[in-house]
């Protein structure tokens, strides 16, 4: 079953390549959605794939970027049905 979840990641996530490193990541797995930057200072993310392709992935992100992520809030979101592939998206204002 296909799911989407929004994860904030909170810590010193911007500015050291955490977007880019997110979206070599998914680029490894069945993920479609994105990425942002926040202009509070975290990143956003919503990530779409099967439940296990989307744990393996938020496990490699976590692997990758230890050290970086203070906290992570997650949410259920709809899913979005015509969505493809994975991007940076660039936020006004940040």
């Amino acid at each position: 079953m296909v799911t989407r979840q929004r994860v904030i990641f909170q810590g010193r996530v911007q500015g050291v390549g955490f977007r880019a490193r997110t979206s070599l990541i998914a680029s490894r797995y069945p993920i479609t959605g994105w990425v942002r930057n926040e202009p509070d200072g975290t990143v956003m993310l919503e990530a779409q794939a099967d439940e296990q392709s989307l744990e393996n992935f938020l496990n490699e992100l976590r692997r990758k970027t230890s050290g970086l992520v203070e906290r992570e809030i997650h949410a259920h979101v709809r899913t979005e049905p015509q969505e493809h592939g994975f991007e940076i998206r660039r936020n006004i204002g940040v």
